[in-house]
């Protein structure tokens, strides 16, 4: 495989060869570019950036929203740092922004729920205990926590509007990258946290490799971030609920409930791999349903069933945490409103099970866009994840009748 550094140093000898026929050097730099954009260090071959969907297999039975993904719940946006450097470092930063404004001045409804405890999630006792987020969430690898959290509370303290401010509660995810990233250099900086934030948009989210998914494994392929949405028809409020996830965990593979793991022969448990269950995996649950804290936990634990539907058996050594948080704006709570007795609106109990519904597609489908969406990639050590072998599954889907024609 030829390295981007060595097409960076044919360009340059190239540009400098006088004794070249100017057109077919303008072409041929041209290609060489081109080249040296698509093909990075730790990169084999081109992205796979085709969804799950895009290839016929269609999780679930509710209607996705627009752009299948979690900024399809209004005011949310992402943003990602993605750090490949070298052969040694595959890392990165995910941000997920609840709305646009001051985020810990109007805080949002939220809660966590704790699949199994094997992680590192900063903040998640305040967030359990006040049911409110003042943050944005910062999703890394494990030892890069403490540095992202100093980096989000610099982050909220230099706000002009958060000049008072004197207690910051930052929210950080992890799972654990080192078979592929240098996790012991903690190349992640304070300025990669505040850049992944600085590029958080609405609209399409990238998937794959990317962010905080870079050098992450699930189901012994290459993991990483995938996202996706369901919208509730009009007569059931035709609110939204989006999902985006970082995959590092392991199970036996399930896709749109065909055994795949299985009969790729690449399982927990199989002759070869009795110990590929461990891992983490970070749901990040958005929703503009006017829900109070106590319901977004009702609703946290419901992603865990979709983690579930795609393998996963959250083994003992698997960080998996679910944060889940309403961007229902009447619902904010605005720091020092001075207000006694807070009224809210809030869905019934009796009303929460289309939502289920949907954090449970949506989860697991999430999971599958980001498995989809990687590449194989090279890493520390002369490690090497592979990419799910996609025409392999879809053989298998065509073996069980799911070819997309359910």
């Amino acid at each position: 495989m030829i390295r981007r550094e060595r097409y960076i140093k044919i360009v340059s000898n190239f540009v400098g060869d006088n004794n070249c026929n100017k057109k077919l050097k303008k072409q041929t730099l041209l290609f060489l570019l081109v080249l040296a954009i698509f093909f990075q260090p730790g990169q084999e071959g081109f992205t796979q950036n085709k969804r799950v969907r895009d290839y016929g297999i269609q999780p679930g039975v509710m209607t996705p929203g627009f752009y299948n993904a979690i900024t399809d719940v209004s005011g949310v946006t992402i943003g990602h740092k993605t750090l490949i450097i070298g052969e040694q470092v595959r890392t990165g930063v995910t941000a997920i922004l609840p709305h646009q404004g001051n985020i810990f001045r109007n805080k949002v409804p939220a809660a966590v729920y704790v699949g199994n405890g094997y992680g590192k999630l900063v903040g998640s006792t305040q967030i359990q205990e006040l049911g409110n987020l003042e943050t944005p969430i910062i999703l890394t690898n494990t030892l890069s926590v403490p540095g992202a959290a100093d980096a989000l509370i610099g982050y909220t303290l230099s706000i002009p509007e958060n000049s008072d401010v004197q207690s910051v509660n930052p929210v950080v995810g992890e799972t654990n990258d080192g078979y592929l990233n240098d996790i012991r250099g903690r190349q992640v900086s304070s300025e990669d946290v505040l850049e992944a934030i600085r590029l958080a948009k609405n609209g399409h989210v990238e998937e794959g490799v990317v962010g905080a998914g870079t050098g992450t494994t699930c189901y012994s392929f290459k993991g990483g971030i995938g996202t996706s949405s369901r919208k509730l028809p009009g007569n059931l409020g035709a609110y939204t609920i989006g999902v985006l996830v970082q995959t590092n965990f392991g199970g036996v593979l399930q896709i749109d409930g065909v055994p795949v793991g299985k009969e790729l022969g690449k399982y927990y448990m199989s002759s070869t791999l009795t110990d590929a269950a461990d891992g983490s995996c970070m749901i990040i649950v958005a929703t503009d349903a006017p829900l109070d804290s106590r319901n977004l936990e009702r609703l946290a634990k419901r992603a865990m069933l979709g983690l579930a539907r795609t393998g996963g058996i959250s083994s003992n050594g698997s960080g998996d945490y679910v944060v889940a948080f309403s961007t229902y704006e009447e619902n904010f709570i605005k720091y020092r409103s001075g207000e006694k007795v807070r009224k809210i609106a809030t869905l019934a109990n009796s009303s929460m099970s289309p939502l289920f519904m949907a954090v449970v597609e949506a989860t697991e489908e999430a999971i599958l866009n980001s498995m989809f969406t990687a590449r194989t990639v090279s890493g520390r050590d002369g490690h090497k994840v592979e990419a799910l072998p996609i025409e392999k599954v879809l053989e298998i889907m065509r073996k069980y009748g799911r070819d997309g024609n359910k």
